[in-house]
């Protein structure tokens, strides 16, 4: 496997890799995932083993490489990745929201990819309740360069795209951490102790795979300390589901509001101004992203706190 394996996809329609993995990195250090120009790289768990995944797209082409023991495993599920099981039929922006109107005629082709890595997703998503994205990306990349491994490929040659990547933790791993290790990253008791609890049923949440969006949010939000947000989270990367908006975010009910009514409004109401697009909810948060407009932010930043945190409300 030094030399990895190979896989070229032609497609009916350009592909967006960019917005598409992007949704998957943590921050720009992520060591699970990079980007490099064209290049995008992604180190992951199959059930066949680890892999680390190399993609590179030119307008309906997608080349890739992988290596490791998944190798093949993820070149099979790279069709699902870049959004070929996505369906937009249905989906009709309202001519009253003429930005979403503007994002459907520049980037109709856009499609909700899928990971098919639901403990994967989760795993982050737990550590980004409650806290801002940069304390987050900072715990991430700490805990999983402690209780993660190397990928497999070329991720030792410093000359290299891949040099330095890691892969995360399995569920095992993420189980055993201390929780002093947690506190020490930043992560309070209260989502260590989710990630811990949903670790250990990781072979559970997999088989959510098979089933409905319903059916799969019914089941994570069955563990507690996985509300709609985090269920949400993990649809939009694991499932691939368009509907799975980010219902609780600090942000994007604001920016959805501001930009198809021109006020900023919360999570009610923004819900009732995209039940028109039920289904596809998830596909107008991607579509009004691409064009890259939000809500002017006019305050000061949020402060990261000087000491570990132990939020009490918030998202979850």
């Amino acid at each position: 496997m030094t030399e990895g394996r190979t896989r070229h996809l032609t497609l009916d329609r350009p592909v967006l890799l960019g917005p598409i993995l992007a949704l998957s990195r943590r921050g720009g250090a992520d060591p699970t995932h990079r980007r490099l120009g064209d290049i995008h790289l992604r180190a992951t768990r199959t059930p066949a083993g680890p892999a680390l995944l190399k993609i590179i797209g030119h307008g309906s082409v997608v080349s890739a490489r992988a290596w490791g023991e998944g190798a093949d495993w993820v070149l099979d599920q790279l069709p699902r990745l870049v959004g070929e099981a996505d369906d937009p039929a249905g989906f009709v922006p309202r001519p009253e929201h003429a930005p979403l109107v503007e994002a459907q005629l520049r980037y109709g082709h856009y499609r909700v990819g899928r990971t098919e890595a639901v403990f994967e997703a989760l795993a982050p998503a737990c550590i980004e309740q409650v806290v801002t994205g940069k304390e987050a990306f900072r715990a991430w990349r700490l805990l999983v360069r402690e209780f993660g491994e190397p990928a497999p490929g070329p991720t030792g040659d410093p000359d290299s795209a891949a040099y330095g990547m890691y892969l995360p933790p399995t569920p095992e791993a993420w189980s055993r951490v201390p929780s002093w290790r947690f506190l020490a990253a930043g992560v309070e008791q209260r989502r260590s102790r989710t990630l811990v609890r949903t670790a250990v049923r990781a072979s559970a949440l997999e088989r959510t795979l098979t089933g409905s969006y319903a059916a799969a949010d019914r089941a994570l939000r069955s563990f507690p300390g996985v509300g709609a947000w985090t269920s949400a989270e993990v649809r939009q990367r694991a499932h691939g589901d368009p509907d799975a908006w980010s219902v609780g975010d600090y942000h994007v009910a604001k920016d959805i509001t501001y930009i198809l009514t021109g006020e900023v409004l919360d999570d009610d109401a923004c819900t009732e101004i995209l039940e028109p697009y039920r289904g596809h909810r998830f596909r107008v948060q991607s579509l009004l992203g691409l064009v890259g407009r939000r809500r002017p932010r006019r305050g000061p930043r949020m402060t990261l706190p000087t000491h570990t945190p132990y939020a009490t409300g918030g998202r979850s």
